[in-house]
């Protein structure tokens, strides 16, 4: 790949074609700009992983020519992998300041934050990188302080939205600029790199004013005791269940450790200062339950969750039953619709009532709708738009909106670099992209070998077999055969594949018992086609031959 030409280009390593694990970068004169680094989740889709993140491969090779990393807003999705990739970057990093305690508390735990020079940028402000001149646009979501990212270069302006809405009432920070976006628009827009979650959804994404009135009315008329779930990071949200809470004279406990450190980094930033200090889970059995309200992870069904503990009656301290509520302030992730659904059902087996934004107003998006983005164009009026933050078909429903709104949509995927100029945006290379998952405290490839025998694992088995084997490659002994999560120890199908295994080594040619890498090999087969007899399974099979 030439780096070398003046060209203003665009090159995604994650986040377009996909929700989740953002990474953007932006070329000028043969330097980098990289915008957001975030994570993604393996979901239903993808079990054997937790979380994922882009592989940062392709900018970790040139990084003497990346000057900088900026984070539009601190969502996972859009800031979770920095401290798992910056290593490999070693690049300034700029964010507003809610971003930058959010990243702070993530650094020290990497033990970084004595390495990385972290910028705060004031919300709305400006700054130069090399020939990236940068401003900040302010934009309400889901979470304090979202930016739009203006970049301006001799070339051309090009929008980064970010995330973004366009809410009257967002209860916490300004509304998005739209006097801003419209200034902008007015001195000239190349193109608009914007998001496309909710580009399939008609009409207005809705406003976090109407949910905090409907949160009051409904927590003022609730008994027993009440949790209510939500995306810690939704500060707003937390505010509005907080004053819900206060107006009907409740106290709030905060349990789980993901709304413990958004509400540390809130209150370091200034946010939710009108509201005393929450409650801990220690405290929640010296609080009558008509006096109480829960604040708690898990609105996702995370198996290790707060709320998911609580549902299984396994939480030390936190207990829900007949009587109580649990309102679920958010929406379902794509994927989780099953562990959610099963996390409900376990609540009202214990005989909590239930409540969701199916029955009632407890929710609203934090993306826009498709009148808000046609709102956007009408400000904005960039020449071109280039879908991202969203799969498929919401790029492309987002593409038909622009081209609608008068700009003339350009589709890329994760890898394309699209050259903004000169003339018409067009992908001109590629570069290699893929997914590195968190494993532990560690990083591995997706595709790469740990993680493929992995799957086999998880939809296979695993079977171990031991053998004892003279000098001359011959069984001594019945071999044992342990295979976790195929069956049991004293399972009898366990002796039965051993015999078998004995009569596939017993039935070796002596040229092959004698030569220990085709002895090995032709043991291992015996044992696959053993289990595969008995049980129907290509197991990942492992093998000790022991010399006697």
């Amino acid at each position: 790949m030439n780096d070398t030409t003046e060209d203003f280009a665009f090159l995604p390593l994650g986040g377009t074609g996909e929700i989740g694990m953002n990474l953007n970068l932006y070329r000028y004169d043969g330097r980098w700009l990289a915008v957001d680094c975030g994570i993604g989740f393996g979901g239903a889709e993808h079990p054997e992983v937790e979380v994922m993140m882009p592989d940062p491969g392709f900018i970790a090779e040139r990084r003497d020519r990346l000057l900088g990393l900026v984070i539009t807003h601190a969502h996972e999705d859009h800031i979770g992998a920095v401290a798992w990739l910056w290593p490999q970057l070693r690049c300034p990093v700029f964010a507003t300041p809610f971003a930058a305690a959010v990243l702070r508390r993530k650094l020290a735990e990497a033990q970084l934050l004595g390495q990385v020079k972290l910028t705060v940028i004031p919300p709305g402000g400006a700054f130069q990188l090399g020939p990236f001149a940068l401003h900040f646009i302010r934009m309400a979501h889901s979470i304090p302080e979202s930016q739009a990212l203006a970049i301006t270069t001799p070339a051309g302006t090009v929008l980064h939205t970010g995330d973004w809405k366009l809410d009257p009432a967002p209860q916490l920070g300004p509304p998005s600029d739209e006097a801003a976006l419209e200034a902008l628009g007015q001195r000239g827009v190349l193109a608009m790199i914007c998001d496309s979650t909710n580009a399939m959804v008609e009409g207005h994404s809705g406003s976090e004013g109407d949910v905090r009135r409907s949160l009051a009315a409904l927590i003022g008329h609730l008994r027993g005791r009440i949790a209510v779930t939500c995306f810690a990071s939704n500060v707003a949200r937390v505010e509005s269940v907080a004053l819900a809470a206060r107006a009907a004279g409740r106290q709030v406990a905060l349990v789980g450790r993901s709304l413990r450190n958004l509400d540390a980094a809130a209150r370091a930033c200034g946010y939710l200062a009108e509201l005393p200090p929450f409650l801990t889970e220690d405290d929640i059995d010296d609080v009558a339950d008509e006096e109480l309200l829960i604040l708690i992870t898990g609105s996702q069904g995370e198996p290790r969750s707060a709320l998911a503990r609580v549902a299984m009656d396994t939480h030390p301290r936190v207990a829900l039953g007949e009587g109580d509520t649990v309102i679920f302030s958010s929406r379902v992730i794509p994927g989780n619709e099953r562990p959610i659904g099963t996390m409900q059902d376990l609540l009202v087996r214990r005989g909590a009532t239930v409540m969701t934004d199916a029955d009632h107003l407890v929710h609203v998006s934090g993306h826009p709708a498709r009148d808000e983005l046609r709102r956007m164009y009408r400000l904005v009026r960039p020449k071109y738009a280039v879908p991202v933050h969203g799969e498929w078909r919401h790029l492309a429903a987002h593409a038909e909106l622009a081209r609608a709104a008068g700009a003339e949509p350009v589709l890329i995927e994760d890898g394309d670099l699209l050259a903004l100029t000169p003339g018409r945006p067009e992908v001109i290379d590629s570069a290699p992209v893929g997914r590195l998952v968190l494993d532990g405290t560690r990083l591995v490839p997706f595709e790469g070998g740990v993680m493929a025998a992995r799957r086999r694992m998880l939809f296979n088995g695993v079977v171990i077999g031991t053998a004892a084997i003279d000098g001359e490659g011959r069984l001594r002994g019945q071999p044992r055969i342990s295979a976790p999560g195929l069956f049991d120890p004293e399972d009898p199908e366990a002796a039965r594949v051993a015999a078998d295994f004995a009569a596939g080594l017993a039935e070796l040619p002596a040229a092959v018992r004698r030569d220990p890498a085709q002895r090995e090999e032709a043991a291992r087969s015996a044992l696959r086609r053993a289990m595969g007899r008995r049980f129907g399974k290509r197991p990942l099979v492992e093998l000790h031959l022991i010399p006697v």
